[in-house]
């Protein structure tokens, strides 16, 4: 693996274990009101567009990084609804 590909892949790890402690808080809480709602599918809908991109370059931590942050928020954005 070369430089660039471990570099990518710390910074994929790095922001996609940033969300962890939102999602767990909701789920704990039960509680997602302080999560903007227009913010999570605008954050969400990006993430996808950065997936696709990721995928058509072929990119292993751009595929990584917003798969599983693609996940993770949707998972929020079904706790925000489910828990308004």
């Amino acid at each position: 693996m070369d430089f660039l590909t471990i570099l990518g892949l710390a910074a994929a790890t790095l922001t996609t274990t940033a969300f962890l402690p939102q999602m767990f808080k909701t789920w704990q809480t039960k509680s997602a009101k302080d999560v903007s709602l227009v913010t999570l599918i605008t954050f969400i809908t990006g993430v996808f567009l950065w997936l696709i991109y990721g995928i058509y370059l072929q990119s292993l931590p751009i595929i990584l990084a917003n798969g599983v942050t693609f996940i993770f928020n949707l998972i929020i954005l079904w706790l925000k609804i489910r828990y308004r």
